[in-house]
């Protein structure tokens, strides 16, 4: 993962962020840590490229190297696709609250807002892995021209 230093630090410099403003942005207490980072000493978790993309105006896609480009455009959902990630979300749900002991946290059953706070993760994620889907299968002659 060599590559996402290397383009995390490229898009720092293009925006004209330093380090210190760049940790202060997520959250690290020095930019000893952004530029272990950066020179490839320290890996990043994936829910930490999508700070970082975030903080850097871009895409994880980008800083992953997934992409040469930032300017690809990002495909959009349709009714289908929003119904497709429902349908799935509803049936991840119920396979997980099917299993014997149902969803428990630590033990204990999972509260309302807990049981949200999953239930929105999970679209989430099934919408992202929707999107890259499409991304990666869509052919180029059908993807938008922007």
């Amino acid at each position: 993962m060599p590559d996402i230093g290397k383009r995390i630090k490229e898009k720092r410099i293009e925006l004209g962020i330093t380090q210190e403003d760049l940790a202060s942005k997520l959250g690290y207490k020095s930019k000893t840590t952004i530029a272990k980072i950066e020179n490839g000493t320290n890996d990043i978790t994936q829910s930490r490229v999508v700070d970082f993309a975030n903080a850097l105006n871009t895409t994880p896609a980008y800083l992953m190297g997934w992409e040469d480009s930032e300017s690809q455009s990002i495909p959009t959902l349709n009714k289908k696709d929003e119904r497709d990630i429902a349908k799935r979300l509803e049936q991840t749900l119920d396979q997980l609250e099917s299993d014997q002991d149902g969803l428990m946290f630590s033990g204990e059953p999972l509260d309302d807002q807990t049981r949200e706070l999953l239930k929105a993760s999970l679209q989430n994620s099934i919408t992202i892995a929707k999107i890259n889907a499409k991304q990666k299968f869509t052919p180029k002659k059908y993807r938008d021209k922007k």
